[in-house]
């Protein structure tokens, strides 16, 4: 008897195990950007199969290689081909003066609640929808986290 009650709730939870993986995989899939499916769709299906994919991912790889070579070209001040702290630290500062610049309407050095939502929606729309981790929505902090309740602003884009 324990030996049958053993092997249900072992197989309950292979089954329950393989039902919520097909399910990720649906639910963590990103819609393909309609300019990379214009780009690589060799064969004008409206897809892309796997090599018109090898192609695309192939050409963001390269694409990634370039930003780090442009990066590393302009943040590597002692030419050692890796970033040491300080180095990452001017990277940072300069992405935040971007972002602030970008999209810090009112001018005071920090992004509110509004401009952050609407920097996540513009990189959000930029990368060809929410990102693969992506799980809450609202409002977050400078880091990632939800923001803290009662109305308290966070701070601006932050390391």
């Amino acid at each position: 008897m324990k030996t049958k009650s053993i092997i249900m709730i072992a197989a309950s939870i292979g089954l329950i195990g393989a039902a919520n993986a097909e399910e990720g995989k649906k639910r963590h899939g990103r819609k393909i950007p309609p300019e990379i499916v214009a780009e690589f769709d060799k064969d004008g299906d409206g897809k892309l199969n796997e090599e018109e994919r090898a192609a695309a991912k192939a050409a963001h790889g390269e694409r990634m290689k370039a930003r780090k070579a442009e990066m590393m070209e302009k943040f590597d001040k002692d030419g050692d081909g890796e970033l040491n702290e300080e180095e990452k630290k001017a990277m940072h500062e300069a992405m935040k003066a971007r972002m602030l610049e970008k999209f810090d309407k009112d001018g005071d050095g920090e992004l509110s609640a509004e401009e952050r939502a609407e920097m996540r929606k513009a990189m959000s729309k930029r990368r060809g929808g929410p990102r693969h981790g992506a799980r809450r929505k609202g409002p977050r902090d400078g880091k990632g986290k939800p923001e803290p309740q009662g109305g308290g602003e966070a701070p601006g884009v932050t390391e």
